[in-house]
Parts: structure tokens; C-alpha cells; sequence
């Protein structure tokens, strides 16, 4: 098979990755995916796309070879606090802890041990929620039961060559009291940012200055120390033999230092694809301790799990807004994707098929006719209801009412748009009040939409021959549809919508509209 035809960038990165690894199995016994998360905030919808990523990887990896994969997701619990998140409670309170270990610190919700098994929790139950194969490994737990001993004792040895390749980096001040370790204060219990005077290869200690001038010598072992972040990024990498990793653009340009780091340490680094990062609607960076843009929690209110893996499947290294208004789409674009890879059995196609990389096994076949999240949206608008008796009414007769799944299917599609319409499009509706050309143009469309048994294809040559018939801007004229009938600026197609909903009910609104005497009360 030409695997080069396929257009798929996670079955590019998985061709890649075997390529690296020359195609045959490590001598762990496995291709090993990693993803990092710094726990100082609860995990945001950035985290969870970027394990979905891997996981895609790792699922066109699994279908080219018969490589056994495992896929580690790690946690940097033993970070120092450096501000204390917008959303948590008792913020006040937690400046107190600035620079303690996150698992050191108390867990402000009350539930965990501290604040970072918390955090580690909420990633876990997110982990879960999606079914991802993973392991979970603490850095807290890695570096105090000795797991990362004879890297640190590594890290010990090549110190100055490390720094060579750090201190370029740095600014002036950095420069004079940067180390590598970062020691855990045998008082206080912070990390501390200070000066290595000294290191003993032979007893595994450094020697610093602490805050009264008094020399500290710590071990860096168990505990005692933790490396900087860009060391410890690339020291990781060593001490699993990772094979695999994603990472945010933030960080990207660092990775010239974590291969070097990785060179130094005896392990060839792994194979690397960056992505861009998430957007809120202001256009800024969506961030933990901020709790901007929406999260995972607010997307599964409004849309399936497909859908937000669909979303984080398309266009990886291209920046995109995250918020609300991009559900309905996605979920619309799953639904697409979902049909198209369904019609067809060229694996080419499917392996280019999002689809492929959204489900684990079963993939489901839906007989879903013209139904649409967009469609049940603008129903739910136009019969003012949120009876799903009522409604069902009017969807009922698209579907095969012995295809259980696609009736479960619309049925929770439907809930998922009731939500949607009551938080974001009700409280928007702004009704048009046709001029008089416009009524004129109505009553002509009237005229072509006598026939009850209009299907929405001929519903919508018709509404698109009446705009071109009188000159009209195309998209400002469906437009002005949307806006004179359901007082929203857009929608599907509004053959569909008019077909679902009922000639009849069309009719009646439109005559309403144009009557001499309509006065616009907001209608609904």
C-alpha cells in the first residue's frame, strides 16, 4: 500500500516515528509516547488536546507495524507554586506557599492530600473519562523513591557540560546564579532558586548559599534536589527512553536544548512535532492559572467526545479560537466525516479520514437523513420549545425508527442543542424587519412554495432562483431569511430547515412578516 498518498499529518508523524526507531523494537520492549503536565493549575482543554494528539500518533503507529506501544503521562507535581491560580478557592490564602512543592501544598478544594494530587485527579478523571491507555507517573513519586537517581548522578557529571549549552541561553543575571539542580530546602521545603557554589561528584551533594549566607549542603538524591525545567525535560526523556513527544510552540524553541541535554545523558532524543496553541475568544493564550477559554467540562455540555477530538484532530500547528460558537460546527463536521468514511472501504480514504483517528474501535453507522446539530438548533428556535416530545415530532419522520443507535444518537444530539440554544442563542436573537422591497421578495418566494411536497433541495434552488431573479447578494440574502424568520444571522440549509419544520409553518410565518400591520415583539 502507497502510505504516501494518505493525507493525514498523525499517520505522517507515525511513519516518522517507526523510521526513528528503525524499524524495529526498542529494547524495553516497547515505542514509548509521552506528554507532559504541570499540575499548578486544574487541567484546562490545551492538556487533553495535546494526549489526544499523541494518542492519534500513537494509533496510526499501532496500524503500520505490530511495535507494542505504551503511553506515559507525567505529571510535575514537584514544580515549585510560582502564582497562585485566578480560580481556586481562598486564593489569598495560598501566596503563603509560593515556591513549595505543589505536592507539598494543601489542596485547597479539600479532597487530596495536597493541592498537586488534586490536580493529578482531575487529570486522571479526564484521562478516564476519554479512555486513554496510559500510565500515570508522578514526578514527586519518581524523584523521592530514587527512579531518577542515577540520571541526577549523570546530570552531577556532565554539570558542566550541561551549562554550556544553558548559560548561551540565558540572560546576564540568570547567568551568575543559575544550576541545573534545583535544591529542596531542608527548613522551609522550597525550591529554591540559588547559587551552586560547589558539587561533590562522589557524595552526589551540591553545596549553595542560602538566605543568611550560611553554606547548605544537600543531596541529589531521593528528593533532595530536582533539576530546572529544561534539564528535567530532557533528563525525562533519558530515564523512560521516550520515543515520542508533543508539545505546545511555547516551548519549541527550546528543543534544541533538550536534544543536546538528551545527547549528553547517552539517549537519542525522541521524535518531536510541536502544535500551536489554543486561543480564547479575546485572542489571547488560554492558560491553567487564568482559567481562560472554554474547558473540557463546558465542551461535553454542549457536544459529544467526538467532536472535541475532531476539533483537536484538524490543523495541529495552526492557531485557532477556542469557545463556544465553534461547537455546533465541529459537531457537524463529525457527522460528516462520520459519513463519508462510512461510504466508502478504500483505506486510503479512511486512513485519511479523521474519523480513524477519533475512535478507538467501533465505529458507529448512523442513518441520520439531513439532521444536523445546526438544523436541531434552528428547530428548537423556531417552535420556542424545549419539549423534546414536541420537537421529536418534527425529526421523527428523517429517521429509521428501527436504527436504535442513530435514534439514541439524535436523541442525545438533541439535548446537546437545547443546552446550546437556552445559553447562546436566545439570548442573541434579533429579529429583521423586512422594508418593503424585502416584503415584495417575500411574497414572490411565497408564491414558488405553494407545493407541500417541495423536498429541500428543490426548496433551496428555489429560495437561491428568487434572490438571483431580483439581483440579489446571495449570501445577504439567505442571510436576511435567517434573520427575518429566526432572527439569527446563519444556520443550515435553509431547504433542510424549511423541510423539517413544515412548508405549512413557513408559510404562515413569512405571510406574517409581510402583513402591513407586523410589529416586531421579538417574536419569541
Amino acid at each position: 500500500m502507497k502510505y504516501d498518498k494518505i493525507k493525514s499529518w498523525a499517520f505522517k508523524e507515525a511513519e516518522l516515528l517507526l523510521k526513528a526507531v528503525n524499524n524495529s523494537c526498542p529494547d524495553k520492549g516497547y515505542v514509548l509516547f509521552e506528554t507532559g503536565y504541570g499540575p499548578s493549575g486544574l487541567p484546562h482543554i490545551g492538556t487533553f488536546g495535546e494526549v489526544v494528539r499523541t494518542d492519534m500518533v500513537r494509533k496510526a503507529f499501532e496500524h503500520i507495524c505490530d511495535i507494542p506501544t505504551k503511553l506515559f503521562c507525567v505529571s510535575d507535581d514537584m514544580d515549585g507554586l510560582r502564582r497562585v491560580p485566578d480560580n481556586i478557592p481562598n486564593k489569598q490564602y495560598y501566596t503563603q506557599y509560593i515556591d513549595l512543592p505543589l505536592t507539598s501544598i494543601p489542596d485547597p478544594f479539600g479532597k487530596k492530600r495536597s493541592y498537586g494530587d488534586y490536580m493529578n485527579s482531575k487529570l486522571i478523571e479526564f484521562l478516564d473519562k476519554f479512555k486513554f491507555d496510559y500510565n500515570f507517573i508522578s514526578a514527586t513519586e519518581c524523584y523521592k523513591s530514587g527512579l531518577f537517581n542515577q540520571y541526577l548522578i549523570r546530570v552531577l557529571e556532565k554539570y558542566d557540560d550541561i551549562l554550556n549549552i544553558l548559560l548561551p541561553t540565558l540572560g546576564k543575571e540568570r547567568k551568575e546564579n543559575y544550576s541545573p539542580f534545583l535544591p529542596i530546602c531542608p527548613k522551609t521545603g522550597r525550591v529554591l532558586q540559588v547559587r551552586v557554589i560547589e558539587r561533590n561528584i562522589k557524595s552526589k551533594t551540591i553545596v549553595y548559599i542560602d538566605v543568611n549566607g550560611a553554606k547548605m549542603e544537600v543531596s541529589i538524591l531521593d528528593g533532595g534536589c530536582k533539576l530546572q525545567w529544561k534539564p528535567d525535560f530532557a533528563m525525562r526523556w533519558v530515564a523512560f527512553d521516550v520515543n515520542y513527544e508533543i508539545y505546545g510552540k511555547d516551548i519549541q524553541a527550546n528543543s534544541r536544548i533538550y536534544n543536546s541535554i538528551s545527547k549528553i545523558l547517552g539517549k537519542t532524543p525522541p521524535q518531536q512535532m510541536f502544535y500551536e496553541l489554543f486561543l480564547d475568544e479575546n485572542g489571547e493564550k488560554i492558560s491553567k492559572s487564568k482559567g481562560n477559554g472554554l474547558s473540557i467540562d463546558s465542551w461535553l455540555k454542549y457536544g459529544n467526545k467526538e467532536s472535541l477530538k475532531l476539533f483537536m484532530y484538524q490543523t495541529p500547528q495552526k492557531a485557532k479560537k477556542l469557545h463556544h460558537s465553534v461547537v455546533p460546527q465541529t459537531f457537524d463536521q463529525y457527522i460528516s466525516y462520520l459519513e463519508e468514511y462510512n461510504n466508502t472501504k478504500n483505506e486510503i480514504a479512511r486512513l485519511s479520514n479523521p474519523i480513524f483517528y477519533i475512535h478507538k474501535t467501533h465505529i458507529p453507522v448512523l442513518h441520520l437523513n439531513k439532521i444536523s446539530f445546526l438544523l436541531l438548533i434552528n428547530l428548537i428556535n423556531a417552535c420556542n420549545t424545549y419539549d423534546k416530545d414536541i420537537l421529536w415530532n418534527y425529526i421523527k419522520v428523517f429517521i429509521p425508527q428501527d436504527h436504535i443507535q442513530t435514534l439514541e444518537f439524535v436523541q442525545l444530539m438533541l439535548e446537546y442543542a437545547i443546552r446550546y440554544y437556552q445559553d447562546f442563542v436566545k439570548t442573541k436573537k434579533k429579529y429583521k424587519i423586512p422594508n418593503e422591497e424585502e416584503k415584495a421578495i417575500l411574497r414572490q418566494l411565497l408564491r414558488h412554495l405553494e407545493n407541500d411536497k417541495l423536498e429541500s433541495d428543490e426548496i433551496q434552488n428555489i429560495i437561491y432562483r428568487v434572490g438571483k431573479e431580483n439581483n440579489l447578494n446571495i449570501k445577504q440574502w439567505f442571510q436576511s431569511l435567517y434573520e427575518i424568520i429566526l432572527g439569527t444571522k446563519e444556520g443550515p440549509r435553509i431547504g433542510t430547515f424549511i423541510e423539517l419544520y413544515g412548508l405549512n409553518k413557513v408559510r404562515e410565518l413569512i405571510t406574517k412578516k409581510c402583513s402591513s400591520n407586523y410589529i416586531n415583539i421579538n417574536d419569541n
